[in-house]
């Protein structure tokens, strides 16, 4: 197959390691950056042009697309999906699963578990707000915060009004979680592949971190999951649409509970904690359900 690995930096873990697994299954795999890409979106024939010429056509693309460019980068997928390529992750789930509050919300109608959770633009009374969601302590978020920058834990409901108060005075969106204190500084990453839970790591945050963030000095350990929380992690990538997704997972006196759902999930951690080839896995997932056209949304949305 000839695949293309939507990506920034191709010297990142995540991306050297997907290039290695599908050439060492005999696939020719191309790093392109997302963000180089340019498109002709009023021929009848859609294309995407890069280094000054149309890109050959590839059968399977995987995009690893950050946070910060997340528009750009889901129209460079859209447009691939429009040409009949095959995306293991559509643009449309990329962008749902991007929109923390849109998450969030398609998860509670589906009756996935989560933390209680409270959204305003500029409330008139902050302080019900934090009583909504239990009352402090409390996890103020960022919406557009990533790898734990933006996540504030207030331990007083008058230290939880400040914080509010200063990200609305700076026009920020802001979410206001209930804190799960049984967890212990620790949540669950399991990553899902094709409906199914093919490797889990628990992360524990550094002493003194209620984030349990790799990036924030957290360390990464082999885990056994629960029935629950595997069917927990597997719905909820079915709800965002994702054949790939990171679910990330605390555990609570009330069942396991969803903190988010990653679209690109980075393989580094999940693969030292657990030794499996899980990039190897996603080559193979491809391999098997990659056909012309099956986008569900073919590039609309």
């Amino acid at each position: 197959m000839k695949i293309a690995v939507l990506s920034r930096n191709p010297n990142l873990y995540s991306t050297k390691r997907l290039l290695e697994a599908g050439q060492q299954r005999g696939h020719d795999v191309s790093v392109i950056d997302t963000m180089h890409c340019y498109m002709d979106v009023t021929s009848a024939r859609p294309s995407v042009r890069y280094k000054g010429k149309a890109l050959p056509r590839f059968d399977a693309v995987i995009p690893r697309i950050g946070a910060s460019v997340t528009f750009y980068g889901t129209s460079v997928v859209r447009q691939f999906e429009m040409m009949g390529t095959y995306s293991i992750n559509e643009s449309v789930a990329i962008s749902r699963s991007r929109d923390k509050l849109r998450s969030l919300q398609l998860l509670s109608r589906k009756g996935i578990g989560m933390p209680r959770t409270g959204f305003a633009n500029h409330p008139d009374k902050i302080d019900d707000l934090i009583k909504n969601v239990g009352g402090a302590p409390v996890v103020i978020k960022l919406l557009e915060g990533t790898q734990g920058i933006g996540v504030v834990l207030a331990d007083t409901a008058k230290a939880a009004e400040s914080i509010i108060e200063a990200f609305m005075g700076l026009k920020a969106s802001i979410l206001v979680q209930e804190y799960i204190e049984e967890a212990g500084g620790a949540d669950i990453r399991c990553l899902v592949v094709g409906g199914k839970v093919i490797a889990a790591m628990k992360r524990q945050g550094a002493p003194g971190e209620f984030r349990s963030n790799l990036h924030r000095g957290g360390s990464a350990s082999l885990v056994r999951l629960s029935p629950a929380e595997r069917k927990t992690a597997v719905d909820a990538a079915k709800t965002m649409g994702l054949n790939m997704a990171g679910v990330d997972i605390l555990r609570s006196k009330n069942g396991p509970m969803v903190m988010e759902v990653n679209s690109s999930p980075g393989l580094e951690g999940i693969e030292k904690a657990t030794g499996k080839d899980v990039a190897g896995m996603i080559i193979d997932f491809i391999a098997k359900t990659a056909t012309p056209n099956k986008t569900k949304t073919k590039g609309k949305g």
